[in-house]
């Protein structure tokens, strides 16, 4: 993996506003990864369903 899937500015801007800490380079690169993972069991989900588009339910287990 490696491009990254979120807004960094965004994350670390969360993360400081609720924790009042910082977040590494490589937090953002996994968090990346996750969403990588998640969104290709939502495809998997979509096309066992005979979709030709993700929706949010296919996002839950």
């Amino acid at each position: 993996m490696a491009e990254v899937l979120v807004v960094a500015s965004k994350v670390k801007k969360y993360i400081k506003e609720k924790g009042d800490m910082s977040t590494s380079a490589t937090a953002i690169s996994r968090l990346s990864e996750i969403i990588e993972e998640e969104c290709n069991k939502a495809i998997e989900r979509a096309k066992s369903a005979k979709r030709k588009t993700v929706m949010d339910r296919d996002f839950e287990e």
